[in-house]
């Protein structure tokens, strides 16, 4: 088990606005390269768990006038697989990143599409309490620097009985970390950081998911938060998942 389980850190930051001016000047660096990064490391995995995702929540996607947010929503793609399961006319998304160069990127992608991108801190929602009926984070929820308070902020802005989903890169356990710790703690940061220039944010990679909390922590958490029903699903050899819950 992680022996921190606050928040994530780049490096040994004193506060967490330094780690947070820390990750986000990372996550601009890369931006140009991430989508290309994101599919080689996923091994293409990421669009089908983006979709799946989506599945996941299609009784309030189906609904027109359902208010959805995807917060650190990087250049959009989970954005756009909540979008393909909603129906013509409805809501429009939003999509929320603290990465001006990530959103950037999301708004040359779905330029045409019906979604508000917003340049904000999760920390921090820009948002009235209870205005959404789903939020949703994919792989970006670990860069938060303080996970229960980013709950919590969550639960804040959804609608009571509202969804939270967290799709979240995970560190498996016992026989089944073998392989996954060669290919995630060597193989990827030497790829992410050819390819990205930069390094020292595919260090980071790994680090940030031995420091993020294992299920039943992540679980815990969100039972304080204010979520029920709350449980995870766990894809391939558990080395990601989906986080699930009800807004009491």
């Amino acid at each position: 088990m992680p022996t921190e389980t606050t928040g994530a850190r780049t490096a040994n930051e004193r506060t967490q606005a330094e780690a947070a001016q820390n990750v986000q000047a990372m996550f601009n660096s890369i931006a140009p390269k991430y989508d290309l990064l994101n599919h080689l490391i996923s091994m293409g995995l990421d669009r089908r768990w983006w979709r799946k995702t989506a599945r996941a929540f299609t009784p309030v996607l189906k609904n027109p006038d359902a208010r959805i947010l995807d917060i650190c929503c990087g250049t959009g793609d989970q954005t756009s697989a909540l979008l393909a399961a909603r129906p013509a006319n409805a809501a429009r998304l939003t999509g929320l990143d603290f990465s001006a160069q990530m959103l950037d990127r999301a708004r040359c992608k779905y330029a045409t599409e019906p979604i508000d991108w917003i340049e904000g801190d999760a920390m921090h929602l820009p948002f009235p309490d209870n205005s959404f009926d789903l939020v949703t984070s994919a792989f970006g929820f670990r860069n938060l620097t303080d996970y229960a308070a980013g709950l919590r902020e969550i639960a804040r802005v959804l609608k009571p009985g509202g969804r939270i989903g967290v799709l979240e890169a995970n560190q498996p356990e016992g026989a089944k970390a073998l392989a996954y710790n060669l290919y995630f703690s060597q193989i990827a940061p030497l790829i992410g950081g050819m390819i990205s220039g930069d390094r020292a944010a595919y260090k980071y990679l790994p680090d940030s998911v031995r420091r993020f909390p294992r299920p039943p922590k992540m679980l815990a958490l969100m039972a304080e938060a204010g979520f029920v029903d709350a449980h995870w699903d766990g894809y391939l050899l558990h080395s990601a998942g989906l986080y699930r819950g009800t807004k009491a």
